[in-house]
């Protein structure tokens, strides 16, 4: 089986999230087989930022992108996320 790389855009509810929190909780949510590579906060517009992560997932559980977009979507403050590239290693 293969590892596939994906970056993730996760966009907070209002300016009031705490995003450095959100990168904190990263770690504690993730499903087995997904691994983080790198975390930035990056601006949108009118004081809006995002966290932008990026993920190395391992496709022998098929399954494993879906759980890991329902674990980002869990964390308290997010409010969407978007899936903005993706390759096979």
């Amino acid at each position: 089986m293969g590892q596939i790389v994906a970056g993730y855009d996760l966009m907070p509810e209002s300016t009031d999230v705490d995003l450095n929190g959100v990168i904190a909780k990263l770690s504690e949510i993730l499903p087995e087989g997904v691994k983080i590579t790198e975390t930035s906060i990056q601006p949108v517009a009118f004081g809006l930022m995002k966290v932008n992560a990026g993920f190395v997932i391992d496709d022998s559980d098929e399954e494993a992108g879906g759980k890991l977009e329902a674990a980002l979507l869990g964390i308290e403050g997010i409010e969407t996320i978007e899936c903005v590239a993706s390759t096979v290693l």
